[in-house]
């Protein structure tokens, strides 16, 4: 699976990735886990997808378990990214 960038760079999917950044949008390591799985699980058979599109199944699945967090990743997105 390849990640298309924002700024057209492609990389490797790395679930762990996702970990890290849902660990610091205060979901617990053991959830944060639970949610790569589920993302790798659903992306297999794919060959690329966009960055805006994985953030979104991830968002989507932060708030199913806790709306803080996902609201704590759009900030982080905002203030340090300077994302909308």
């Amino acid at each position: 699976m390849i990640i298309k960038k924002r700024d057209g760079k492609k990389e490797r999917f790395i679930p762990e990735k996702i970990v890290v950044s849902s660990i610091k949008a205060g979901a617990p390591p053991e959830v944060a886990r639970e949610i790569a799985k589920k993302i790798e699980a659903q992306l297999s058979g794919l060959n690329e997808m966009s960055t805006t599109e994985l953030r979104d199944m991830i968002l989507n699945m932060l708030s199913e378990k806790n709306p803080e967090w996902k609201e704590n990743w759009v900030a982080y997105d905002r203030s340090v990214k300077k994302r909308r």
